[in-house]
């Protein structure tokens, strides 16, 4: 396993997201390769408007992203992980109380292998033990 760094969410840069897969209890953003799979569920904000699950029009929101290229990450402790397109941001970092299993996101499928998971306590997330 890669360590888990900005280098590795910032090889999403200028690619596109090809799909977004809900998958049950967890979501999918498909990059034409590359995957980001996230068990906690992101927040949107576009037009000004911050969405989260449950929230009426969040599902059209980041279907919305699909086609669109990413800008640029964002990679903190205090912030998660944030991904920037031309029309809005993607953000993971849960509250205690939405963490509902050992990993928060899992970045992979790139050709040359490389991979990463983020999990409460460590790294960027080092603020939700």
């Amino acid at each position: 396993m890669d360590p888990v760094g900005d280098s590795l969410l910032a090889r999403l840069i200028g690619l596109e997201l090809a799909s977004v897969v809900f998958v049950r209890d967890y979501l999918q953003l498909d990059f034409d390769g590359p995957r980001l799979s996230c068990y906690v569920w992101p927040t949107i904000d576009a037009d000004g408007i911050t969405r989260s699950l449950g929230d009426p029009g969040y599902r059209d929101t980041l279907c919305a992203l699909i086609s669109q290229t990413v800008v640029s990450t964002q990679e903190a402790v205090g912030t998660g992980l944030v991904l920037r397109f031309a029309i809005g941001a993607l953000s993971i970092h849960p509250t205690p109380e939405e963490l509902e299993g050992p990993e928060i996101a899992m970045l992979a499928g790139f050709p040359d292998r490389a991979w990463g998971v983020w999990r409460p306590g460590e790294n960027t997330f080092a603020d939700l033990e």
